[in-house]
């Protein structure tokens, strides 16, 4: 069987400070795959040094494996506290456990969960014209049934 727990060390060892793993699974019929980002992003080239590594380390031989190293897609939604923190300050779309969908600027992240501000036109009493209203969510990880970035062209 493939030992999971070398392969994540030899990927961490590989890995620069400002370089992480997002997501790593290795199925029953020995599929491998490696899901990484970093403050920068990821290039092809790191994904092949990785892939590389990871292979030249496995013996065929011994147990036959498919391997996929890949780097987080922009549309994907964020899985881990590293990838809120990286991604503070962009416009992010949240639908949350009750299926409420909210769009705005991902403000600060800690432990525990994140603030989201939104900005709204809406009718304030005595106005004629929709006012912009800016509110602030604090938002739980777990009340996140997805986070994803905004892609704006």
């Amino acid at each position: 069987m493939i030992d999971k727990e070398k392969i994540a060390q030899l990927i961490e060892d590989e890995l620069t400070d400002d370089q992480f793993i997002v997501d790593f699974e290795i199925t029953p019929s020995n599929q491998i795959m490696v899901t990484l980002d970093g403050e920068n992003g990821i290039t092809i080239d790191h994904c092949v040094r990785i892939s590389r590594l990871v292979e030249g380390n496995l013996d065929r031989e011994e147990e036959d494996f498919e391997l996929q190293v890949s780097s987080a897609g922009l549309g994907q939604p964020l899985k881990i506290h590293r990838q809120f923190v990286k991604n503070t300050g962009k416009e992010m779309e949240v639908v949350l456990s009750t299926g409420e969908k909210l769009e705005g600027i991902l403000k600060s992240v800690d432990q525990d969960g994140f603030e989201l501000e939104t900005s709204k036109r809406e009718r304030v009493e005595g106005h004629k014209k929709k006012q912009l209203i800016t509110r602030t969510y604090r938002i739980a990880f777990d009340e996140a049934k997805t986070v994803k970035n905004i892609i704006k062209f």
